[in-house]
């Protein structure tokens, strides 16, 4: 199969710009009106409210009412080695229903082993083989799920076993043979380009971007404050000048995309967050600009 020469892999009602996950520290903010007007759409991981009672579910269901809402798995184990989870996909399955025709997302990597999950995002081989089996196990999570699915570029701190091919080839292979989108984090590639050493923009020009149908950013952090040689993705920081200029990058080539903003560790006050969005918004909003300049003021 050929790769989309366009954004057709995109629902027509995707959202657009800097949006938020949605994180139970503010989400009765949410509810209550805070964002109304700043946020153009939220992400939420369905394991974190699937098997919840009480308020969540029609607080959820408010807020879906206001806001797109786009969803990111957390623990589908695309590279795992065991069947995909017949039970878990149909509770997903019930879950996703309400939220309309856009794509679910979970990682590109492996989660649990012998029916245990490690919570953790842990890298898969960079081989033909293993492209192969993965992207007939994303063609299976979308045919069980009965909607589009994308993968994600994970940050891995050491690969798992001697790659055949290099990551970009792998996804690409992925991507293509399995016919699904791409969830671009640029902060996952800007993390794996300083500890491993590589050219994260070269990275960059390598992907299929007419497969990317959104966007990660996230702040990290330095393992050793003293020796800062190693960094971790811990969306647990403000993001960093250096990834701000790979979004832009990736935006005066794709143009408009859903742009999520990731924090789960050390979260601030929404207040502080939305100053935080509006700030990346700007960044944004600049390489359209100059993408619509390059292209003679066509959008």
């Amino acid at each position: 199969m050929s790769v989309p020469s366009d954004l057709s892999l995109r629902s027509a009602t995707a959202p657009t710009g800097v949006g938020l996950g949605l994180r139970g520290s503010f989400i009765a903010e949410v509810d209550a009106g805070a964002a109304d007007g700043r946020v153009p759409f939220f992400e939420i991981s369905p394991e974190n409210h699937m098997h919840r009672g009480g308020a969540g579910p029609a607080r959820l269901a408010r807020i879906r009412e206001r806001f797109p809402v786009l969803t990111h798995g957390l623990s589908m184990s695309i590279g795992g080695l065991e069947p995909l989870d017949s039970d878990y996909f149909a509770t997903l399955r019930e879950f996703l229903a309400p939220f309309g025709e856009h794509w679910h997302s979970d990682h590109l990597c492996f989660c649990g082993v012998d029916g245990k999950q490690l919570h953790d995002l842990l890298p898969v081989p960079f081989t033909s083989a293993s492209a192969r089996r993965l992207a007939a196990r994303v063609r299976e999570a979308a045919d069980r799920l009965e909607r589009p699915m994308a993968v994600e570029n994970i940050s891995y701190y050491l690969p798992l076993g001697v790659p055949s091919v290099d990551e970009p080839e792998f996804i690409a292979e992925l991507l293509e043979r399995a016919d699904c989108g791409l969830v671009l984090d640029v902060n996952n590639v800007f993390v794996n380009a300083t500890n491993h050493g590589f050219d994260a923009r070269a990275w960059l020009a390598r992907i299929p971007l007419a497969r990317v149908v959104q966007l990660h950013i996230a702040g990290h952090e330095f393992w050793d404050d003293v020796e800062q040689t190693l960094i971790i993705d811990t969306h647990g920081a403000p993001v960093r000048t250096e990834v701000d200029e790979l979004l832009a990058w990736v935006i005066e080539r794709t143009g408009p995309l859903p742009v999520l903003l990731e924090r789960d560790n050390n979260i601030p006050a929404l207040p502080e967050l939305l100053a935080e969005r509006d700030r990346l918004q700007a960044v944004y909003d600049r390489a359209l600009a100059r993408r619509e300049l390059a292209a003679g003021g066509q959008p």
